[in-house]
This record gives C-alpha cells, sequence and structure tokens, in this order.
C-alpha cells in the first residue's frame, strides 16, 4: 500500500491510498481535497495500482508540478518525487518504507542521566537521529533541487569560465543568480511554509559552489572530524565522541560533486579506475574520498579537520596531553638535534604533534617537509613544501614520498619532516638520519614504543632491500634517538603516554628507555579517565653532555618525586 504525505500550511499529513483513483481538487466531490483559491476545482488526477502511482493534470488554470516541471501528459511517481499543486506539496512514498523510517526515528527507553559517559553518549545519538528523521528535510531537499536545476540554465558556468572568470566572479555571480530564483518563488506564493528563504539561498549556494552540507560542519569549531558514509548519514567526532549529525545530501551524486570540487585544484582525479583519493582543503585538513564500486555504501568522505589555531605547547599542557617538564624536555630534544618518531594510532593527534614539535626548530634553519597530502603548517620563514604525485589515468607519472625523500637529500636541508612513514621511504628516512640530516622528524603508525622498532623493520622490509634483520637494527639503534607515542584514550581524550629514549644494541634487540610515562590510576565520572604523567627517573644517556653545549637543565626534571617546573636555559 502506498501512502500519500501532503504538506498544508506548513502541516505534515499523511493518509494510506488503496488502489483506485483519486480526483484532486478544491470540489466538494474530490477525494483529496485542498480548498485554496489556487486549486482548480477538478485540479488532477492521481492513480495507485500495483503499488505504483500515476499524476496527471486535468487541464486546470495554474498548472500540476512534478519535481518543479509542470507537467501535460501522465507522469508515473518515482520515490521521493514531489507534486506541487498550487502552494500545497504531496508526496507518495511505500507506507511499509515510511513505517520502517518511523520506528528508527522512534526514539529508545529515555537516556541516564549524564553520571555514566555511556547514557550520556546515547542521549547524543537519539537527539542526532530525531534531527535527521526531520519531516520537512525531504520537502525542502525538492525544493532545493528544483532552483538548482534553474540556476544551472540559468548560469553558463563554461562560459563563464572560458570568458577567463575567476573564483570569487563565478561566486558572486551564483549568489545574484540564486537571489533571483528564490525571490520569484517566494513571490508566486510557491514556497512551502516552514521553508526560510534566506536559509535557502545559502544551502543552494553550498551546494552549488561550495561543499554542500559539509559547509556549517566546516565552520563549527566543535567538529573535529566529518565522515560521509553515503549521501542519508553524516557522523561527526565532537570532544573524541562520533554522533550522527542532522546534515544529509540530497543523492549520490551530490556527494560525487563534492569530492570532485575537493580533488580538481589539487590536479587530482576519482573515477571508477581509481575510486580513492587523498586530498586536502585549503586550511590543511585531511581528506580521504572512496566512491562505488570499492564503497557499498555509496561515496564515503572523511575529513580531518585542523584547527584554525595553531595549538601550543601550552595548549597541550591545558588539555592534560603532557605536562610542562615533558614539554620542555622535548623542545630541548629539538634544539639538540635528536631525530624523533611520533608514534601512535589512527585519529590519535600525530600530525598536531609533529606540527607542534616543528615549533621548536630555530628560524634560521632550512627545513623540508615531505607529505602524502601537504597538512604541516610550519611558522618558520625557510621551509620548503613538498608533496607526492598519484599516477595519471595512463598509470605513468607517479612521484612517491620515497622519491621525494631521496630528492630532498639534495636540496641542502639542516631538517627533515616527513608527514608519514609507512612503507620503504623508512629506510631512505634512516638512511638521512645516519649521514648527517641530524635533528628529523618523522611519524609512524604504532602500538607503543617498541612495536615502533618491528613496524620500521617491516618497513625498511618493504622498500625491497633484502638487509639482514641486525643491519636493519643497527640502522635503526643509530639513527632513533626518542620516541614519542600518542593515544586516544577511550573517554576521547588524546594523551602523550611515553617518551621513550633509544640507547642502543645489545646484542640483536634494541635498547630503550621511557623518560615519562602515563599510569593510569581509575576512571572517573562520565568515563573520564584519571591518571599521572610523570617522569619514570631514568635520565637521557646525553645529560652529562648539555654543560658543554651551553645548556642548563636541573636533573630535577626527571625526579618522579619531585614538582618542580623545570626550564631550559641556554647560556
Amino acid at each position: 500500500m502506498l501512502r500519500l504525505i501532503t504538506l498544508i500550511d506548513g502541516t505534515l499529513r499523511a493518509a494510506d491510498l488503496a488502489d483506485g483513483t483519486y480526483i484532486i481538487g478544491r470540489g466538494m466531490a474530490c477525494k483529496i481535497r485542498l480548498n485554496f483559491p489556487d486549486v482548480s476545482e477538478r485540479h488532477a488526477i492521481l492513480t495507485v495500482r500495483d503499488g505504483k502511482a500515476m499524476v496527471e493534470d486535468l487541464h486546470s488554470a495554474n498548472g500540476t508540478f512534478v519535481n518543479g516541471e509542470e507537467i501535460d501528459t501522465p507522469v508515473y511517481l518515482d520515490s521521493g518525487m514531489v507534486i506541487q499543486i498550487g502552494s500545497t506539496m504531496l508526496r507518495v512514498s511505500d507506507s511499509d518504507e515510511e513505517d520502517r523510517k518511523g520506528r528508527e526515528a522512534a526514539p529508545s527507553e529515555p537516556a541516564r542521566e549524564a553520571g555514566g559517559g555511556e547514557g550520556a553518549h546515547d542521549a547524543e545519538d537519539e537527539a542526532s537521529n530525531a534531527a535527521a528523521k526531520d519531516p520537512m528535510r525531504g520537502i525542502r531537499r525538492e525544493v532545493q533541487q528544483q532552483i538548482q536545476r534553474e540556476l544551472l540554465k540559468r548560469m553558463d558556468m563554461k562560459r563563464l569560465t572560458a570568458q577567463g572568470a575567476d573564483t570569487e566572479t563565478l561566486e558572486e555571480t551564483a549568489k545574484e543568480k540564486i537571489r533571483q530564483i528564490v525571490g520569484e518563488v517566494v513571490s508566486n506564493g510557491r514556497l512551502p511554509a516552514g521553508i526560510d528563504p534566506v536559509r535557502l539561498e545559502d544551502d543552494v549556494f553550498n551546494e552549488a559552489m561550495r561543499l554542500g552540507p559539509l559547509e556549517d560542519l566546516l565552520t563549527d569549531e566543535t567538529v573535529s572530524e566529518i565522515m560521509v558514509n553515503g549521501p542519508e548519514k553524516v557522523y561527526v567526532e565532537r570532544n573524541g565522541k562520533i554522533v550522527l549529525s542532522d546534515c544529509q545530501f540530497t543523492d549520490d551524486a551530490s556527494v560525487n560533486s563534492v569530492i570532485e570540487r575537493i580533488v580538481s585544484p589539487l590536479g587530482r582525479r576519482i573515477d571508477e579506475s581509481q575510486p580513492y583519493v587523498d586530498a586536502r582543503l585549503p586550511d590543511g585538513s585531511r581528506v580521504n574520498a572512496i566512491i562505488p564500486p570499492l564503497s557499498l555504501s555509496g561515496p564515503t568522505i572523511t575529513i580531518r579537520k585542523f584547527s584554525s589555531k595553531a595549538l601550543t605547547a601550552e595548549d597541550f599542557i591545558h588539555f592534560g596531553t603532557w605536562t610542562h617538564n615533558a614539554a620542555e624536555f622535548m623542545k630541548l630534544c629539538v634544539i639538540l638535534r635528536k631525530n624523533i618518531i611520533v608514534a601512535g594510532g589512527t585519529g590519535s593527534g600525530k600530525t598536531t604533534l609533529l606540527n607542534l614539535l616543528s615549533g621548536f626548530i630555530p628560524h634560521n634553519e632550512r627545513i623540508i617537509t615531505v607529505e602524502d597530502a601537504a597538512e604541516l603548517r610550519l611558522q618558520q620563514p625557510h621551509v620548503i613544501r613538498l608533496e607526492a604525485r598519484p599516477p595519471n589515468i595512463e598509470g605513468k607519472g607517479a612521484v612517491t614520498i620515497r622519491d621525494l625523500v631521496k630528492n630532498c637529500l639534495r636540496m641542502r636541508p639542516d631538517r627533515i619532516i616527513v608527514g608519514e612513514c609507512r612503507g620503504g621511504e623508512a629506510l631512505d628516512m634512516l638512511q638521512a638520519m645516519n649521514t648527517g640530516h641530524d635533528g628529523s622528524l618523522t611519524t609512524v603508525h604504532a602500538n607503543s614504543p617498541r612495536d615502533v622498532i618491528s613496524r620500521l623493520e617491516t618497513m625498511v622490509l618493504m622498500s625491497g632491500m633484502e638487509l639482514p634483520s641486525r643491519a636493519i637494527r643497527e640502522q635503526i639503534a643509530s639513527a632513533v634517538d626518542i620516541v614519542i607515542h600518542e593515544s586516544r584514550l577511550s573517554d576521547g581524550s588524546r594523551k602523550v603516554v611515553a617518551i621513550s629514549e633509544v640507547t642502543g644494541l645489545e646484542g640483536n634487540q634494541i635498547v630503550m628507555q621511557d623518560i615519562f610515562s602515563f599510569k593510569q590510576t581509575g576512571v572517573g565520572q562520565n568515563g573520564k579517565i584519571l591518571g599521572d604523567f610523570r617522569p619514570t627517573g631514568a635520565i637521557p644517556t646525553w645529560y652529562d653532555q648539555l654543560p658543554g653545549r651551553g645548556i642548563v637543565c636541573e636533573a630535577a626534571m626527571f625526579d618522579p618525586a619531585s614538582t618542580q617546573e623545570v626550564k631550559v636555559l641556554r647560556k
């Protein structure tokens, strides 16, 4: 059985339709009666047969519109099509599907008060689901589609681009055209009640010229990650927790359009032959997109947002990521040109921490960054940024991270920063660290400082060089000085859980010692992780060399019983 959903004067009404013929109009004999001046006595006829519906205009005075187009012949209605008769909107859908959506939208038992983190999280999910099932959403989307189609008719993008119009000119032209179209819809009385014309203009503009529904999420400072799982489901991460947002796309084509808008300026592509891509937004936010046939959920976008404000060591202390003494110790390591690896899992904050550490590099040094998609934002004046390039449509022309690491050795770097080692480039990075390029920084995916060693061994073997395990470990022990391990805990917080020094090689085993470590002591209210990040009592093997380098650092920095905040000074 089909169901007719009608929007009359801003009020939604629903009625089940059995097989039969339904006259629509303002006459008393009409089965679907719309008593409005802009509706004819017998305006249109709706026929329902075997779960399918067809609408036909009955030579009405003001016409019958389906998806914004006036009809003069019978039109079969597919799911989601909207009929407009005067100022009234109608939509026919499967009643079983509507009931299922209603059950999905209905909240379960009330969530518990925020005494346990899980209950509070459930409450957020229910609120988000309720917003996502807004009954006006379908009507708004249909109106938005109609205006977008009219915009394409009035605005010749290819001609404007050929004439050399810049982005700003195109956007201003689009805004003016959209304003005109929405004004016409409002003056003709065809804008359904409950739809804000100003918001409608913004939505259409964002869909046509920018990143559509994602624009609001990108400007929301509380959102750290955006996950588009097809057009209907957009999740966001807030305060370390993932919740469903009320943002939706029109269809798969709308999501694909946004992906194209992101990757095209970077010279990258996504299509059936290359159905996934890594890219970045102008602000440095990391983007990954994957489309069918690889993604069975429809076009999928994952955006790791970067804060518009660069985080400082003091911010990390305020957030509880580390302590004052740990920050001073890492600053000391960077100044002493120690080779540092930042390790952790996905979303643990490795790149953010790498950005912070790079800020300790003196401003008189030449820095070269190598990344798959350029994300690092260094503040020093002498920075060269290199970005890898994927293969072209013929599968040629690729420039890998490994190629760039080799090339930057010929560019007279004082420091080399590799955004992430994930393959054979690890060998070249170790070689650089061992051949005079001290002070290099990189990140690695690993579960612990000890796992970093195993991961580096594996990645060196991925380079194709069949080196014995002993030789690889000698390279690692000689090249790597400090490993920082960062983790995202169960409460969503990100913390540095260990700062370890690689002290050398004994036999076939690389020896490491933790200088600072995080010890969990319990779980507080709302699931918050409690613990202390303190020195272990171990002193770096190179501590005795500091006076000769003109650096003063009190040993209290490494005393687990001390609460003194130590400041590193240079004579």
